[in-house]
């Protein structure tokens, strides 16, 4: 699975935890340089899927967080 098929399928949880076993497996060592640069490959696409899941996640708390404080003000007035 890679590029915009893991973005589109695998969810946040999936992504890290698969990062996990990807960093787990460079700092064990005991990989070809080939295998090494495939691991880290597949790490910088999983980092970059969990970043668009954490940055949408930011985005709605943040929108949540201005409609809360607009409904506020409104109550005020």
């Amino acid at each position: 699975m890679t590029g915009k098929v893991a973005e589109e399928t695998l969810s946040y949880e999936q992504a890290r935890d698969e990062l996990i076993e990807v960093v787990r497996r460079l700092e064990a060592g005991g990989t070809s340089l080939e295998e090494s640069l495939a691991l880290w490959e597949r790490g910088e696409e999983l980092a970059r899927v969990c970043r668009r899941w954490l940055e949408g996640a930011r985005a709605r708390l943040d929108a949540a967080l201005a409609e809360e404080e607009e409904a506020g003000e409104a109550g005020e007035r």
